[in-house]
């Protein structure tokens, strides 16, 4: 990157200037469609404290520090498709945010581009509701990115854009369980895997990806502006 435009970025003012509608954010808009996808089929690897239930017994039998650390960090396989959205919204803005969730929803109800596959009968997939569910937090995370992202902004965002994503998803889930006349403990297994550790993670990551996406915007608002 050449001085002139580090310099650019440094003195940049963000003012919550639109961006144009142009060939070039079509295309971009394009690739975040194909930045999500990506992101449905990546997991990443992630370890945690965790404390389970026989955690003093295990305690009064096991004297190996190893073996006791172990125990005590749990693997979390996370896919990073929540925070993809929010730095698509955080570097497209609101409204094209929104175009590249429903261009990824048209694929998807065309090729097997979901987690689960693809195609109309995806209506009535359980995990649904969640894709549906990034609309409504791009409208909310677009709406309040207009303007300054300190610290608390970006906190509360994310906060409440995870939380619409994954309450709307369980409701949509137990519309779904219910059409199918699903047991509860399925549909309980299904919630917990899909917005149990998974929400802290994504309020996490979705902070650090909103803050990378302005960044982000600012150099490409210099470039296409």
């Amino acid at each position: 990157m050449s001085k002139r435009v580090a310099k650019q970025i440094n003195s940049f003012k963000y003012k919550g200037e639109p961006i144009r509608i142009t060939m070039g954010t079509l295309v971009l808009t394009a690739l975040c469609v194909l930045l999500i996808i990506v992101a449905t089929f990546t997991q990443l690897t992630l370890k945690h404290p965790y404390i389970p239930f026989d955690s003093l017994s295990f305690l009064a039998m096991e004297t190996d520090e190893h073996a006791i650390l172990h125990h005590f960090i749990k693997s979390y396989k996370y896919i990073p498709q929540i925070p993809v959205v929010f730095f698509i919204v955080a570097l497209m803005g609101r409204k094209f945010g929104i175009l590249a969730i429903l261009m990824y929803i048209f694929l998807g109800l065309i090729f097997p581009i979901f987690a689960l596959g693809g195609g109309v009968s995806y209506f009535f997939e359980y995990g649904f509701g969640y894709i549906l569910a990034f609309i409504p937090a791009i409208f909310f995370a677009g709406t309040l990115l207009k303007g300054k992202t300190d610290f608390l902004r970006v906190f509360l965002i994310s906060l409440i854009g995870v939380l619409i994503i994954h309450v709307l998803g369980i409701l949509y889930m137990f519309f779904i369980a219910t059409l199918r006349h699903a047991p509860m403990d399925l549909v309980t297994s299904w919630i917990m895997s899909q917005s149990g550790v998974q929400i802290f993670y994504d309020i996490f990551f979705a902070m650090i990806a909103i803050f990378a996406g302005r960044q982000m915007r600012k150099l490409l608002w210099i470039v296409m502006c």
